[in-house]
């Protein structure tokens, strides 16, 4: 399992910070890991799972 971090997380999305994590509190984004006292990060296939399924969406849309 690959953990990412947010800077990570914003490149793979192309969403700021302020917007992943509105998107978490929404519930539609992955949630975070803690993986240290002041430390937090993603799993790698769980963000790229999240992206897949907008591009899905955006493809069904287009059919």
């Amino acid at each position: 399992m690959k953990i990412i971090r947010l800077p990570a997380v914003s490149e793979m999305t192309g969403l700021p910070r302020a917007t992943i994590y509105d998107h978490m509190a929404k519930g539609t984004f992955p949630k975070q890991l803690k993986i240290g006292p002041r430390a937090a990060g993603w799993v790698f296939t769980e963000v790229q799972a999240w992206v897949n399924e907008r591009i899905a969406r955006r493809q069904e849309c287009a059919s």
